[in-house]
Parts: structure tokens; sequence; C-alpha cells
């Protein structure tokens, strides 16, 4: 249709007007939340996934492995006196002696912790912190582990540990940080009593 000369023309009835799109100024709008229920419910840990709970029975299991052998070996010298180090090459074990320290005469980062897993077994704390106190935390931490990934693949979360990711990457950074710490106190301790 088109409109005559001198008519006026009105948009029709349905069709907005420009003022209806235009924000109106006198009138915030807020952002609304639903209503809180109750007192808040503390996070819970995430479900584990069926691999996640194979992967940690697993681990669990190759570490009861771990210490059975370590009871297996004797930590302990022909007189009684507890060895230092050189355990790994006991049978079942019957590993090589310590290259490192063999072309060196100095011992590596991680002499003596054979030791001091077959000595903490055997509740010897003290010796086996002095054969190797990183190797004691480790062994102290795979009993902790035991438990703990029994109640988590139990329940299907967790326990207590939101990120299994963040907790292995802490966990090696600070087992390798300690052993680099352990080892050059032992250095220091050899080069200042002229040992090396």
């Amino acid at each position: 249709m088109n409109p005559q000369q001198g008519e006026v023309v009105r948009p029709p009835e349905s069709a907005p007007l420009i003022e209806d799109a235009l924000p109106v100024e006198d009138e915030p709008v807020l952002p609304t939340r639903p209503p809180r229920r109750g007192p808040r419910k503390p996070k819970q840990p995430p479900r584990l996934n069926l691999w996640v709970r194979g992967a940690l029975t697993g681990i669990a299991l190759g570490l009861m492995f771990v210490f059975f052998i370590a009871w297996q070996l004797n930590p302990y010298e022909e007189d009684g006196t507890p060895r230092r180090n050189g355990t790994h090459q006991q049978k079942p074990l019957g590993m090589a002696p310590c290259t490192f320290l063999a072309q060196t005469g100095v011992p590596c980062p991680a002499c003596g912790m054979t030791t001091s897993f077959a000595l903490l077994v055997r509740g010897d704390v003290v010796n086996s912190l002095e054969a190797n106190w990183v190797g004691t935390l480790l062994a102290a931490t795979g009993m902790l582990f035991l438990p703990w990934a029994a109640i988590s693949v139990v329940r299907g979360r967790s326990l207590f540990v939101r990120s299994l990711e963040v907790v292995l990457i802490v966990f090696v950074s600070s087992l390798l940080g300690l052993m680099l710490i352990r080892w050059a106190i032992v250095l220091g301790y050899l080069y200042y009593t002229g040992a090396i």
C-alpha cells in the first residue's frame, strides 16, 4: 500500500518503538542470584575414575612388594652393626655396586636408600635416618600411602586430596630437592673431614 499524499503513516502496533530499545537511566539492572538454601557444604574431591582406582591399587601393590623385598634384605653386618649402604647388592636384588661411588669414591644422592628402607621396615628408625634420611622419608610416605590408597579406592574419592596431579608434582619435586640437599650436606661433611 502506498500512502496517499498528506496521509500520516503510523507503524503497526506490534512494531517496537525506538524509545523501548534505549536503556532507562534511572532503573539500574542488578544481577540476580538464586537464593541460598542452608549452609554451604564443603566441596568434595571429584570422583575417581575406574582407571585411577586401578592405578592407585597397582601402586599400592607395588609398594607392598618393595616393602616385602626390603624385609628380605639384611641391613646389618655380621657383627650386628647397621650398614650405611650396599644392601642392594644382596639377594634377592643382587644389583651391582654403585657405579658413582666406585668411580669417584663419593656416594651418589641415592646411596643408602635401600639400606634405609630395610632398616625402617624393621623399626630401626635412627639407623635408617643415618643411612639416608630421604630414603626414610620416602619409605614412611609409602607406608602412609598404603592405607590412604585403600580408603580412597573404596570411597571412590581421594581422601584429603582435591588434585592428585598437584600432589604428585609436589611430591616428586620435593623428593628430588631433598635428595640434592642431603647430597650437598654429605659432600660438605666429606670435604670438611678431608675424605675428599
